[in-house]
């Protein structure tokens, strides 16, 4: 590998890391999203930053280290947004994700720390030519998708959704299922996927294996990119699809559009919210009533009394032991799956 760089996890799809590559100064018309770029670090920014490696391990970092990402876009409702085509002619921009995800900041939240600031050295290319995610993604031949759906939906960043999905991912595994994990949506980070393979997931994936550094992209090329990655998951022949749509439904991630390619397909929605009334706001806005509620809402009573009063659906805090066996009944009830006792498996 070489040392001079540092790999964040949105390269983890290529080469870089291993095959040596020039790095051109490119004019600003010529950028476009998911091009791998390379940025000398100006502003560490917090202390607490850390950038995500290929195998998913966080580093910290030093002023003057570079490091090879991606260009890309970002809009958190609870953190930060950013867009590499607001990068001015200083080319200075910032690091909007863990993962290198390379952008100018355009808003954050008071209640987080500063973000890394980078100086734009040039693009990554070999040839003479430019490199882009898209260069490093596996052709997969298409294949219509049927695997049976535990959708993980949430009100906004941050409210469970994944370790909700762990939870019921280790209860498919430990009933002995092939369970295959995947986000949808969302921006890059290798974090929520390999915590699912922690779990005993046999397989996991998301937009990052299509060539996306985040699904903020035109519709018509984020179904392209969808029909893609479900396909990768089809080849899986898992007995169950865990998915996740990261961040709302309702954010510019093109969540509405993977939920509508999957509704046929869902068997189980777990909603994660942040409060009662976001509940409330997703299920009119979005049409979509959850079979459980989870999350932070669910962590009181008064929560889940208010859920249950309010939106007319169970609420359940999954990461309380005690509600274990309820979570399974809701599942084998709506998928058809036993979870009571291990399957024998064979091969």
């Amino acid at each position: 590998m070489n040392q001079q760089f540092i790999y964040t996890s949105l390269t983890r799809i290529s080469d870089l890391a291993e095959i040596e590559f020039n790095v051109e100064k490119l004019d600003r018309d010529q950028w476009e999203t998911g091009d791998y770029v390379v940025s000398k670090i100006l502003d560490p920014g917090s202390n607490t930053l850390n950038l995500e490696l290929t195998t998913g391990r966080m580093r910290g970092v030093i002023g003057g280290e570079s490091i090879v990402g991606a260009l890309g876009e970002r809009f958190a409702t609870l953190e930060a947004t950013g867009t590499w085509r607001e990068v001015k002619a200083d080319l200075k921009m910032n690091v909007l994700t863990g993962a290198g995800l390379m952008g100018k900041l355009t808003s954050k939240s008071v209640f987080i720390p500063n973000m890394m600031e980078v100086d734009y050295t040039g693009h990554v290319s070999r040839g003479g030519n430019k490199l882009t995610m898209n260069d490093f993604v596996e052709t997969v031949d298409p294949m219509a998708f049927n695997t049976p759906v535990i959708l993980f939906v949430g009100t906004s960043m941050s409210a469970g959704k994944t370790t909700s999905a762990r939870i019921v991912t280790n209860l498919f595994k430990a009933a002995g299922y092939n369970v295959v994990g995947a986000k949808l949506t969302g921006a890059g980070r290798y974090k929520d996927i390999l915590a699912i393979k922690d779990v005993g997931a046999n397989a996991v994936m998301d937009f990052v294996d299509v060539g996306l550094p985040s699904s903020i992209c035109p519709a018509d090329i984020y179904k392209t990119k969808l029909d893609q990655l479900l396909s990768k998951i089809e080849h899986q022949n898992a007995d169950v699809a865990i998915i996740e749509i990261g961040a709302s439904p309702l954010e510019p991630y093109n969540g509405d559009l993977a939920i509508n390619e999957l509704r046929e397909h869902i068997k189980c929605t777990i909603l994660s919210a942040s409060d009662p009334y976001a509940v409330y706001g997703l299920m009119k806005a979005f049409k979509i009533i959850p079979d459980i509620v989870t999350g932070i809402t669910s962590n009181t009573l008064a929560g889940v009394n208010m859920v249950e009063k309010l939106c007319n659906v169970q609420a359940l805090n999954l990461i309380d032991s005690s509600t274990t066996e309820e979570l399974k009944k809701v599942l084998s009830t709506k998928t058809g799956f036993s979870l009571s006792e291990k399957r024998n498996v064979y091969g």
